[in-house]
Order: structure tokens, then sequence, then C-alpha cells
């Protein structure tokens, strides 16, 4: 794309579901980035397809123009039980990121989390809100994690995302101002932040500062309102397909992408729709973000 000011990438969830295991599992890897190559992009994110040897893994990407971008980690620094496995395990992450020449860690509290909490039952129906101590051990947590992130070379970029514990708009707050801004920086994600009941441009406002990292994600309204209505939880909400790229729901761009350029922002921003590929073809939707972000940045660019 010409006159983008920030990298551009994707998300191979586009592809092949995370949440969701049977949105397009029968896609390989290297489906995924050659199509990434076909569309000009320049960065992807970790996927469970892909090769997990650094050799293999830099070795196909670099064959195709692609840079490893981040990967998710799941931590449980809410428990102070769990702090010193919890940075152990972040330390490897880390240490695999850096040997990628990654410099961000997508990083998301799961403690709570009817979904993706390994305490809970496959059965539960909510999310478990942090009292002040969680809230206390998950700050000193991830201030722990991202010492060891900024040691490597890395950031440690918060995800605040659905079905978790930091998902609502005072709770992105909270989270900033429990945490050193030194030691741990915001994912702004557009569209956890619409389905967690924030504006997703006064999000962008209040905490640019913090903001290394950039996934733009669209919101089906009328379908998340439905599932709404039906006291749907996160994970139904993707397979009612709530989430899409920019440009295809029904979220207005114009403005998120005029304040990124406008505050001069460099970092990388990912193409991200959770949702059926096999309903919603990954390459043909992709396509259509990159076109719909290009008419807005050469809208910008010609003002």
């Amino acid at each position: 794309m010409r006159n983008v000011p920030f990298a551009l990438g994707a998300h191979p969830i586009n592809w092949v579901g995370e949440d969701v295991k049977e949105h397009g599992e029968g896609t390989s890897f290297e489906q995924i980035v050659d199509d990434m190559q076909k569309l000009g992009l320049r960065g992807t994110e970790m996927g469970r397809k892909y090769p997990t040897d650094p050799a293999v893994l830099k070795r196909e990407l670099e064959k195709r123009g692609l840079q490893l971008v981040s990967q998710w980690k799941s931590v449980l620094f809410s428990d102070p039980a769990y702090r010193e496995q919890e940075l152990a395990a972040y330390r490897a992450h880390v240490q695999f990121l850096k040997e990628m020449g990654s410099t961000v860690v997508s990083t998301c509290e799961v403690g709570g989390s009817q979904h993706f909490d390994p305490r809970r039952t496959p059965n539960e129906k909510e999310v478990l809100r942090l009292d002040e101590a969680g809230w206390r051990s998950l700050a000193e947590g991830l201030n722990a994690a991202g010492a060891i992130a900024k040691e490597h070379g890395l950031k440690l970029t918060y995800h605040h995302h659905g079905g978790t514990v930091v998902e609502r708009p005072n709770e992105i707050d909270r989270l900033m101002e429990l945490t050193d801004p030194n030691l741990v920086h915001l994912l702004y994600d557009t569209g956890h932040a619409y389905y967690g009941g924030a504006n997703p441009l006064e999000v962008l406002r209040k905490h640019y500062d913090r903001i290394a990292y950039v996934h733009l994600k669209d919101v089906r309204i009328n379908v998340l309102e439905e599932a709404r209505n039906e006291n749907a939880d996160f994970i139904t909400c993707i397979r009612k397909g709530v989430f899409t790229v920019p440009g295809t729901g029904d979220l207005d761009f114009g403005p998120i992408v005029r304040e990124l350029i406008a505050r001069g922002y460099t970092g990388w921003a990912m193409l991200e729709g959770e949702q059926d590929p096999a309903v919603y073809p990954a390459y043909e939707y992709a396509d259509r973000a990159l076109k719909y972000l290009e008419r807005l940045i050469s809208t910008k660019a010609g003002q």
C-alpha cells in the first residue's frame, strides 16, 4: 500500500481460528503466508499452524518478505501463587520472539475468564471480575514481565480482550493507572474496545501515549446486539460472526486512521477479524480491508 505511515500486517486468525478451532482447521501455514505475500503485507503474528522451530519459521517468512511481529501470551498474574512459573514462561516466550526479530509481546491476563482461565471448568457462564488484591497482583506481575521484555529489547503490550477481566473502558483505565508506563504498554484493539463497551476512538485518544501496537478489527453491530440479547458469551459471539476486518463491518475507521496518522504512529497495525473463513474467505476479506484502508489513507493524504 502507498502512503501508509505505519507498518501493516495481518493476523493468521483471519485464516485459522484460535478460539474457535473448527474455523479454517484445514488451512495450511503455507496458504496463510502465501496469501499474505500476495496481498503485499509485511508482517504476521504467530498462529497455531505455524512451525515452531525458529530456523524453519524464519526461513519461510523471509522467503515471503514477512516479519513475525508478535505472539499472544496468556498470563495468570492476578493469582500470586502462579507468579514465578508465569514469569519463567514469559521469559522463554520473550526469548523466542527476540530470536525472531519481534519487538512487541501481545499479553493478556486470563485469570477470571470463563473461557481461558485454566482453573475454571468448561461450564462457566461469566467472567469473575478482579478484587483489589487481584488488581494489585496483576499489576505487579505485568510490571515484572514488562521488565523481562524490556531487558530483551521488546515491549509488553497489554491486549484488552473480550471475555477477560480487562475488557471494559474502566478496566483498561485501571490497568493503565496501576502499571508502570515504562514497562507496560497497550495493544489497542478497535474491535475489542467496542465489544467491551468503549468508543474505540476515545480509547485511542485517551491512552495513545501507552499504545505500542494496534489491531484493526471491525464489528457487525447488529450481530453483537442480537448476541447480547441472547446473553451469548465471547466464544459464541465469534461463532455468530460478530467480528470482521475493517471496512466489512459497522465501525467507522476514518477518524481512527486520521488520529493514528496525526499522532505520527509508526508501529505495527494488524488486520484482524476472527470469523469463519468458510463463510467470509480470508484472502477476499483482507483484500477488501486493504482497499478500504488505502482509500481512507489516500483521502487523508489529499486533504
